[in-house]
């Protein structure tokens, strides 16, 4: 415990300043000692140091808890196979994750298979440490819902370990269905390579098929036929909720933040889609 602050602070105010000028050196001295031990304990002196740590503690429990839940997500269909660890792979590729960053996700993944995993003791960490920040926690949700659609089936019991991770992060089964409705559209769109044609031309070569364009109106969130208005609507939420910009200033870890621009990108390429299928400009 650190005294010396208020010692010195008290006596020296006591001097120049009577009882009023002790009271105002022990309250200094109190936070000087306070800064004092924080750096000590690896803070800094201001306390901006001490939210930093804590604002990179949670994005690396974050970070572990997405792959730890993938990893037990991949063991509720029973043995885990090649398949889903080529899933989890994928997913690392996408991110673009190499060397430390990988291995982390690996043990993660891991650590996720084992029999003794707290799947409820890691959903509750990540809900409290992102608390009042629902873009990130769909974030999350979202994560799980692409690693379960990745192989392009979703198994029974993925779809019920889906539904207990969204209520465990305060999202309701009608959220949930709704996303999973949207995560199916997204998987059919990146099949037909429209998100990847447009990422490398900045335009389409070929007229989508009706039941494509149908998927660009289901990965926005609205029904095939949506007026202009409503369609733009949605693709401002989406992207307002997407954005990987502000989903970094909000928390999300850095090793992660390129999957946010893809998902970015797909929701500009559904959107444009549309657009120029409707005329809109």
């Amino acid at each position: 415990m650190q005294v010396w602050g208020k010692l010195l602070g008290a006596f020296f105010g006591f001097l120049l300043g009577g009882p009023f000028g002790l009271l105002l050196g022990l309250f200094l001295g109190h936070k000087f000692d306070k800064a004092r031990t924080n750096v000590y304990r690896g803070g800094g002196f201001s306390g901006f140091g001490s939210h930093q740590a804590n604002s990179a503690e949670r994005q690396a429990e974050f970070f572990y808890a997405g792959f730890a839940v993938m990893g037990h997500m991949a063991k509720s269909k029973g043995r885990v196979t090649e398949d889903e660890i080529r899933v989890a792979s994928a997913i690392m590729d996408r991110m673009g994750l190499h060397g430390e960053s990988r291995r982390q996700a690996q043990n993660a993944f891991r650590e996720g298979k084992d029999e003794g995993f707290l799947l409820d003791e890691t959903l509750s960490n990540v809900r409290r440490n992102y608390a009042g920040r629902a873009d990130l926690l769909q974030f999350f949700l979202e994560l799980q819902i692409q690693a379960a659609f990745a192989d392009g089936v979703l198994h029974p019991s993925e779809r019920q370990l889906l539904h207990v991770i969204a209520r465990s992060l305060g999202f309701s089964s009608q959220q949930l269905e709704q996303r999973l409705h949207m995560q199916e559209a997204a998987f059919r769109f990146q099949q037909g390579g429209f998100n990847q044609q447009y990422q490398q031309q900045g335009a389409y070569r070929q007229p989508p098929t009706r039941d494509q364009l149908a998927d660009a109106y289901e990965l926005l969130g609205v029904t095939d036929g949506a007026s202009a208005q409503e369609v733009k609507r949605a693709y401002r939420k989406q992207m307002n909720e997407h954005h990987p910009d502000k989903l970094a200033a909000k928390g999300l870890p850095p090793e992660m933040r390129e999957m946010a621009k893809q998902k970015a990108q797909e929701l500009q390429a559904a959107y444009d889609l549309i657009r120029k299928e409707n005329g809109v400009k």
